[in-house]
């Protein structure tokens, strides 16, 4: 069974950074474009970052272009999203996910874990 968890959220001071994990079981993520999404309360969903699975090329949104990097660790089948210098406005649940389909939009999702940036 294909499966994605998150690790790495927590309560951080404005500046400061964390590294969210996302470890695949069931599935190669190597194979695989993956995605961060974020989401708060009373707002959609919304992309990070992602990183393909033909050439391991990124994407970032704009709001933390510069600030967050995505990489991979094939050996362990995981995917991370370093943040650094966080803001307020980045508190929210993220997620990752995989287009396992390869149709263009995540087909697999993780459950989740919440990062939280005081000021």
């Amino acid at each position: 069974q294909a499966q994605l968890a998150e690790s790495g959220g927590g309560l951080v001071q404005s500046g400061g950074s964390l590294r969210l994990s996302c470890r695949g079981s069931g599935f190669t993520l190597e194979y695989n474009t993956i995605g961060w999404f974020r989401q708060t309360p009373g707002k959609e969903r919304e992309v990070v970052a992602c990183i393909s699975s033909s050439d391991s090329s990124t994407y970032y949104a704009d709001s933390v272009k510069g600030r967050f990097t995505i990489s991979r660790d094939n050996a362990k089948n995981t995917v991370y999203l370093q943040m650094n210098s966080l803001k307020p406005e980045d508190t929210a649940v993220y997620y990752c996910a995989a287009d396992r389909l390869g149709v263009g939009s995540p087909d697999t999702w993780g459950q989740g874990t919440q990062v939280t940036v005081s000021s």
